[in-house]
């Protein structure tokens, strides 16, 4: 059981859109639950919302996640994101090829999906790959965690 759960927002009603995509990107996901807004006439905040998502329950690769079609009132942006810990460089490939969609928003292993969630998407052992100055550095000139050139510069 997870103790924390992170909910996801999605300002563009396209959450339906974005857990189907998940779902295809990570091994081991499923829905769990899924609860539409109803038909019946809604107050003014909620027009237009009958038959979006109020409320998906969802894991991502054994991680449980939350997520709503909410409207545009809150956006998702870079103060939050979510790391995945690869355990080589075929995967951080994999799910940089899977997940980087806004190439300006790309450095030292951040990508921001098509939905505006950001992922670092960083090998499990980041931490032993950059301990020297030049380790750092080469690492903040990347978009893309090159491990090769991390273990080069040492």
């Amino acid at each position: 059981m997870n103790k924390i759960v992170p909910s996801l927002w999605f300002a563009d009603n396209n959450c339906n859109e974005a857990i189907h995509y998940y779902l295809k990107v990570f091994p081991n996901s499923t829905i769990d639950e899924v609860t539409y807004y109803p038909e019946a006439k809604l107050d003014k905040h909620f027009e237009g919302m009958a038959g979006k998502i109020l409320n998906a329950s969802f894991h991502l690769n054994g991680q449980k996640f939350l997520a709503l079609d909410g409207g545009p009132a809150f956006r998702i942006n870079e103060a939050i994101s979510f790391t995945i810990e690869c355990a080589d460089q075929s995967e951080i490939d994999y799910y940089w090829e899977k997940l980087s969609h806004v190439p300006e928003a790309e450095q030292c292993g951040w990508a921001k999906d098509k939905f505006g969630i950001s992922w670092q998407i960083v090998p499990a052992n980041m931490a032993e790959l950059t301990q020297t100055p030049a380790q750092v550095q080469a690492m903040m000139q990347m978009k893309k965690i090159d491990i090769a050139a991390l273990v080069a510069a040492k």
